[in-house]
C-alpha cells in the first residue's frame, strides 16, 4: 500500500527508528510492511456525533449494536452503574428477545438457523478495590456469567443465551495505574465507532466518529492484539451475508431502544466523496511512570508510541495554527512543544476543563491542569516580554523543543520568525438554565429536545480533539496529560483532510458557543 504524503512517510520513518518493545501491549512491528499498513490506512468517515456519554450511547452506539449480525466488540475503560449501563443492558435484553423470536420463527419454518451473535466487552476500571486486586497478567480477568447481572449490571445470562448471544467480558489493568483507556465499538468488522465516552455516569461533553473502510481492520488488530488469544482472534467471525433474504437479523432499531438526550446533541454528516488518509494511533501501556520528582531533573522522555510520535510531529510541523481540546493538560513535553510552536509564529488555542479529575491528576502527574496552565501562560508572557512586545523573534532567539525530553534548545539552521503566535486559553463550563431556555441560536434546547423531560447539560468537556493547520484532526481516548503520554494504553485516530477538519471544528464551535470561560487571550489574538 502506498503512503504518498510526506507526513505519512516521515511518521513511518520515525516509528521505524523506535522498534516496538516485546513488552508493549499491543505490539506492532514498525519495520514490517503489513503492520505499517494497519497504522497508515484509509477510511470513509460517515458521521460525527456530539453530546453527553449517555446520549451518544443511546442515539448512536446502541442502535449500531442492535444492528449487528455476527459480532460486536465494545471496548471501554471505566464501567459504572449509570444511565449508559442501564440503557446498554436494556438494549441487550431487547436484542436477545428479538433474536429468540427469530430463532423460533426459523425453526418453525424449517429455515436455516440464524448465526449466533458474539459480543466481546472489554473494560479496565470498575473501582479502586478491583484495580488493587486485579491479576497482573496479560490474560486479564474473565468475568463468569454468574457475575454479569449482580456485579456488572447486565442481563441474565439465560436471556442472552436464549437469543443466541455469546457474551464474553474481560478486564485488563496493571499496577500502579496502567489502565486500558481506549473506547471504541466494532460492528461485524465492517463499521467502527470511536467515542471519547465510557460506560459511566458522568454528564460530560463527548464526541464520537463513525467510519468504515480500511481503518476498521487496523482497529480490529489493535483490539485483537490486546484482548484476544492470538490463535483465536481471527476465528471468532466468519463474515457472511444473510442469505435468507428477509433481513431477519438486520436490526432492532424499531424496538423502542432507550434514549437519553443532551442539550449538546449533534450528529453531523461527513460527506466524503472518497476514502480519507487515516492513521490508527495506538499507545501501548507502560508500568513505569518515569517520574522525575526533583526540581533539577528534566522531564523524562515519553515512550515513542504511534500516538505520541504523531502528536509531537504535528506540533513540530505546524505552520499556522494548533487547536487542542482536552480534559486535562499536565504533560510537560506537550506544553514545551506548544510553546515552541508559538515561538515559530503558530497560533495556539487551548480548551480544557477546570477542576476535573483533580485527584487523578495529582496521583499520575504530581500537578494539575490549573497549575500547569498558569505556568505555561507565564512562560508565554515572558516570551512576549523578551521580544519587547513586538510579536516577533529574531534569529538569535529562535528556539525549538526536544519533543522527546521536553527540553528547550537552539534549532540548527533556525530562521527568523515575523511574530510570536497568538495564544487563547479557555475553560469549558456548563450553560446556565436561563441560557438554555432563552431565544438565542443555542437557546430553547430543552423545549426542542423534550419539553419537561430530563435533558443532560454537559458539566465538563471530556472530548479529545487536536486540529493542526486545518488539515489534520486527531480524535480518540488520549488526553494531553501525563497519564496518557506515559502509562495508559490509548487509541487515537487521525484524519488528513481539510473538509473533515472544517466540518468537525464547525460542529464543536457550535456546541462550545456560550460554554467557554476565557482564561487568557494575547492582545493580538484573533478568532479561529
Amino acid at each position: 500500500m502506498a503512503h504518498p504524503s510526506s507526513f505519512a512517510n516521515d511518521f513511518l520513518q520515525r516509528l521505524a527508528s523506535r522498534p516496538a518493545a516485546d513488552h508493549d501491549l499491543p505490539t506492532f512491528d514498525f519495520l514490517n510492511a503489513s503492520d505499517r499498513d494497519l497504522i497508515v490506512t484509509n477510511s470513509t468517515p460517515e458521521t460525527f456525533h456530539l453530546g453527553t456519554g449517555a446520549s451518544i450511547f443511546t442515539r448512536c452506539l446502541l442502535p449500531a449494536i442492535a444492528s449487528a449480525q455476527h459480532e460486536v466488540i465494545l471496548v471501554t475503560c471505566f464501567w459504572a452503574r449509570s444511565k449508559t449501563l442501564t440503557s446498554l443492558s436494556d438494549a441487550l435484553t431487547k436484542l436477545a428477545i428479538h433474536r429468540q423470536q427469530l430463532i423460533q420463527d426459523t425453526t418453525a419454518r424449517g429455515s436455516p438457523s440464524i448465526p449466533p451473535l458474539n459480543i466481546r466487552i472489554c473494560l479496565s476500571s470498575r473501582s479502586l478495590f478491583q484495580k488493587l486486586l486485579h491479576p497482573q497478567s496479560r490474560d486479564g480477568f474473565i468475568y463468569p456469567p454468574s457475575s454479569w447481572e449482580a456485579e456488572l449490571g447486565l442481563p441474565d445470562p439465560s436471556v442472552l443465551e436464549a437469543g443466541g448471544i455469546h457474551l464474553r467480558i474481560k478486564s485488563l489493568f496493571f499496577l500502579p495505574f496502567s489502565v486500558m483507556h481506549p473506547k471504541f465499538v466494532i460492528i461485524d468488522r465492517q463499521k467502527a465507532f470511536v467515542p471519547s465516552c465510557n460506560v459511566s455516569w458522568e454528564p460530560w461533553l463527548e464526541g464520537c466518529v463513525e467510519l468504515s473502510g480500511g481503518a476498521v481492520g487496523g482497529l480490529f488488530e489493535f483490539y485483537s492484539r490486546t484482548w484476544e488469544i492470538p490463535s483465536e482472534a481471527h476465528t471468532l467471525l466468519v463474515p457472511r451475508h444473510d442469505t435468507a433474504g428477509d433481513g431477519r437479523a438486520s436490526n432492532t432499531r424499531e424496538a423502542n431502544l432507550p434514549l437519553v438526550r443532551s442539550t449538546a446533541d449533534q450528529s453531523i454528516a461527513l460527506d466524503s466523496p472518497m476514502p480519507l488518509p487515516t492513521f490508527i494511533l495506538g499507545s501501548s501501556h507502560h508500568q513505569n511512570p518515569r517520574f522525575r520528582p526533583f526540581p533539577w531533573q528534566n522531564s523524562a522522555a515519553p515512550p515513542g508510541t504511534p500516538l505520541n510520535v504523531a502528536l509531537f510531529q504535528l506540533f513540530e510541523k505546524a505552520q499556522q495554527r494548533i487547536y487542542v481540546q482536552t480534559p486535562n493538560l499536565t504533560c510537560e513535553p506537550v506544553l514545551a512543544a506548544l510553546l515552541d510552536a508559538l515561538t515559530r509564529g503558530v497560533d495556539v488555542t487551548i480548551v480544557t476543563s477546570r477542576n476535573m479529575m483533580v485527584m487523578e491528576q495529582l496521583i499520575t502527574a504530581g500537578t494539575t491542569t490549573g497549575w500547569k496552565l498558569r505556568s505555561f501562560i507565564r512562560r508565554y508572557q515572558r516570551l512576549r516580554a523578551d521580544d519587547g512586545g513586538k510579536g516577533g523573534l529574531g534569529a538569535s532567539n529562535t528556539a525549538d523543543v526536544d519533543l522527546e525530553a521536553g527540553l528547550v534548545g537552539r534549532r540548527p539552521g533556525g530562521t527568523a520568525n515575523t511574530r510570536i503566535g497568538r495564544l487563547r486559553v479557555s475553560y469549558f463550563r456548563a450553560k446556565q438554565p436561563q441560557a438554555l431556555d432563552n431565544g438565542s441560536p443555542q437557546g430553547g434546547r430543552r423545549q426542542e429536545l423534550g419539553g419537561d423531560e430530563e435533558v443532560e447539560e454537559p458539566v465538563h468537556s471530556h472530548l479529545k480533539l487536536t486540529i493542526v493547520d486545518g488539515e489534520y484532526a486527531v480524535l480518540g481516548s488520549g488526553n494531553l496529560d501525563r497519564a496518557s503520554f506515559f502509562t495508559s494504553q490509548e487509541l487515537g485516530i487521525m484524519f488528513q483532510d481539510r473538509e473533515f477538519c472544517a466540518t468537525v471544528k464547525s460542529g464543536v464551535d457550535e456546541v462550545l458557543n456560550g460554554r467557554l470561560a476565557l482564561v487568557f487571550e494575547s492582545d493580538d489574538a484573533r478568532n479561529d
